[in-house]
């Protein structure tokens, strides 16, 4: 099963509007934050990311497996001709499990000028956010890379509100310990 996001040829990033709240700002970002995100689960945590890089979802099939690479990089599989790595989320998350069910897909991204699938848990739907949904993500003295997190959303469904983490990733992508992009390409 394949399921196709037909995106708006007319939108252009640089024409969507500025919504990064003035705290998110302050940590020197310097890009914007799109306005609709697909919202995915990677273990327990729901996950947003740009509408825009999505391609299409697919159905998980095991991909071939390159020797020597990393266990996040699960290998690479041909899509409609072209050779498509496939990187699982989960485990450059470091989530607690990565069991493939029959929710288990893979988001087919173009970033920057390479295609890129990344395996998830599932995904559930796209959100429009507006700057009042958006916090910035707290301060922490962890060992994390912050550089993939755009902020935090706080999204509301009745009396239930969830917490989804805004991620940049086309920044995760272009990381070093990826090797799937040259991090000197201005994205």
């Amino acid at each position: 099963m394949t399921v196709v996001i037909e995106k708006d040829p007319t939108l252009q990033s640089e024409r969507l509007p500025k919504l990064i709240p003035s705290a998110v700002q302050s940590r020197d970002i310097d890009r914007s934050i799109p306005h609709e995100f697909l919202s995915l689960r990677l273990g327990g945590e729901e996950y947003g990311i740009d509408i825009l890089r999505v391609q299409e979802i697919r159905r998980y099939e095991a991909p071939t497996r390159i020797a020597g690479s990393p266990s996040f990089m699960k290998g690479v599989v041909n899509l409609r001709g072209v050779i498509v790595p496939i990187v699982d989320l989960r485990l450059k998350l470091r989530c607690q499990t990565a069991d493939y069910t029959d929710f288990t897909v893979v988001i087919v991204l173009n970033v920057g000028s390479r295609v890129i699938g990344a395996v998830v848990d599932s995904v559930s739907d796209v959100l429009a956010l507006t700057p009042a949904d958006i916090k910035p993500a707290p301060e922490m003295k962890a060992s994390m890379d912050r550089g993939y997190i755009l902020g935090i959303a706080c999204v509301k469904a009745g009396n239930v509100e969830r917490m989804l983490i805004l991620t940049d990733i086309e920044a995760m992508m272009a990381g070093q310990e990826m090797g799937l992009m040259d991090t000197n390409l201005d994205l």
